[in-house]
Parts: C-alpha cells; structure tokens; sequence
C-alpha cells in the first residue's frame, strides 16, 4: 500500500474512534460520565454498546452494498436506496407488520424480528433481480437507474396502501420503523445482526478479483477467465442479503450506500477494491456513527430519525461528489 494511502487510512481509524466515543458518550439523552463507562452501567450496557455496533455495523453493510452495486452497474448513482432495494425490503416489512394480522395464522411469529429479516432480505432480493432482468434488456445505465426508480415508486404505493388500510397500532409501529434508527437493536438482536452481516462481508474476500474486472466491464471480465453472469448473481445476493439485514433491524437509512464509495474513490485514488472496500467499511462507519451522535445534540432531550440526518448529510454530499468528480 501506498504511504500516502496508510496515512489517509490512519486517519480514517482515528475519526472511527472518535466517532464510537462520541456515540458511546453522548449518544442519548443523558451525556454518560468517563468514570461510568464500564459493563455494570445500565445505560452503557443495553442502550448505547448496542447502539454504536450498530451504527457501525449498518454504516459497513449499507456502503459495502452500494459499491458492489456501483461495480456492477458501473454507475455512480447506483445503491441500494436509489436502486429501489431498500423499499423492496420495506414493502416487505409493511406486509409483515400491517398485514401480518390478517394474514399469517400465528401472530407472534410475524412479529418477531427474525421474521422481519427474512422478509427485509427477501424483499431486497425481488427488487434486485427483477432489476437485473431488465439490465439484460437495457443497454444505458441511466434508463436502468430510472427503471429502479421506477420499481422503487411502485413499491411505495403498494406501502402506502398497506399504510391506508391497516389499524392505528400497527401503522404507528411502521412510521417509527420507517424513519430509521439505530436504538432499536438490542443484545440478543446483535446476536442475529452481527453475524449474517460480517458473514456476508467476509464472503466478499472471494469475489475480490471478479470486482475489479467487472469494473472494466464485461467483456473485460470474461477475457480475463472470470465467469459475469455467476459473479454477478453471486455478488448481488450479498448486496442484498446486507441491505435487507440492515434495513430489517434499522429501518430504510438513505444515502449511506451511494455516498460512501462515491467518497472512498475520491479518497483513495486507486483502481483496487481491496481499497476501496475496507475504506467503504470505515467511512460508512464514521458517518453514522457521527450522525447518531447529532441526532440526540441537534435538539436537547429530542432523538431525531437517524433518516433525517443522513438525508441531511448524503444528499448535498453527492451532488458535491458528482459535481466534483465527473468521471466514474
């Protein structure tokens, strides 16, 4: 690596550091006493440690997720957010909490979160592929963004239909879920998280070589000896196992995953996804874990939507970014 590239990684650590000290410190309510940061602290213990893993945990997934799909679709704008996956996963969601009652025979078993993964995940996995279908259709990148705007609005009228016709208790719970947040995860919770999450992220390290000759294309990758179509099914499996996973304990959290990888190339000017992929990891990190800490700074005694401040921060960011970098 690079000298000039260890340093910027250096740096990156220590804002990742900051950043998990100031969530574990002033993420909430009440700002948490050095003295008292240990494992018998109440607060410490099953509100903020969960909180800031996750934080961490959902910054990895969502950027990593973006930049494969950016790869794949060899466009900028391309993630998961853009792309309609994560209101695949939403809809899903919807399905399960407004018309779970009506639906499934045994309530407690839509209601609980493990279920919720499995509809967040297969939810991400319909949009993608459904998407991949019409890429074998669509030569320009740009109607294939559109495309998945379009599935992205279509899955959000049939939410918005749910939403209509459901009861109060259960429209009430989708809100809160919708708007995105990072507390809602508990001890047990990251015990589901956690390892599907890295365990998808891990099985990345196989498809190293494949993503940096799919960055050149197609036709560049299969003159180099490596198999497109089953590569890239394979690759957006993972994207949308880590989309789903996320979204399912987290909710929809926008702009992470387009932003992210935009920012790591602008960082770290190399063409190696090795790079670009642990830097993905790092900077997704960063950011929500500094946006958990504005959502309980912003207004005093009042927890803002984790959405609400990657909205905030992504949206200019990109349009920053393209502006800045025209070129892919």
């Amino acid at each position: 690596m690079k000298q000039s590239n260890l340093i910027r990684f250096l740096i990156l650590i220590a804002l990742f550091l900051i950043g998990c000290f100031l969530s574990l410190m002033y993420g909430g309510s009440e700002t948490i006493s050095w003295h008292s940061l240990n494992s018998g602290n109440f607060i410490f213990r099953e509100i903020r440690f969960p909180k800031t893993i996750t934080a961490i945990v959902a910054g990895s997934t969502l950027s990593v997720a973006g930049l494969i799909l950016q790869i794949i679709f060899r466009n900028p704008l391309a993630g998961p957010y853009v792309l309609g996956i994560s209101s695949g996963a939403s809809l899903m969601v919807a399905l399960g909490i407004l018309a779970g009652n009506s639906v499934f025979l045994v309530s407690d078993l839509f209601i609980g979160k493990t279920f919720l993964v499995l509809s967040a995940i297969t939810g991400s996995l319909l949009v993608t592929f459904l998407i991949l279908l019409v890429s074998k259709k669509v030569n320009s990148n740009i109607v294939l963004l559109l495309i998945g705007l379009m599935f992205s609005q279509i899955c959000g009228a049939i939410q918005t239909s749910l939403e209509y016709f459901s009861d109060p208790t259960s429209l009430k719970s989708f809100v809160v879920w919708g708007m995105g947040s990072l507390a809602n995860t508990t001890g047990s919770d990251l015990l589901i998280y956690v390892p599907v999450a890295l365990g998808s992220m891990l099985a990345l390290v196989f498809f190293m070589k494949p993503l940096n000759a799919l960055l050149l294309g197609q036709a560049y990758a299969q003159g180099v000896g490596i198999n497109f179509n089953t590569n890239r099914f394979y690759l957006i499996l993972i994207s949308s196992v880590l989309t789903g996973v996320t979204t399912a304990f987290c909710g929809p959290i926008a702009f992470v995953g387009i932003a992210v990888p935009i920012l790591s190339r602008m960082i770290f000017s190399t063409s190696h996804q090795q790079v670009h992929f642990f830097s993905s990891m790092i900077l997704g990190a960063i950011i929500l874990l500094f946006s958990d800490t504005l959502c309980h700074s912003v207004v005093v005694g009042v927890s803002l939507p984790i959405n609400m401040i990657t909205t905030f921060i992504g949206a200019p960011l990109v349009i920053y970014l393209m502006f800045k970098n025209k070129h892919w």
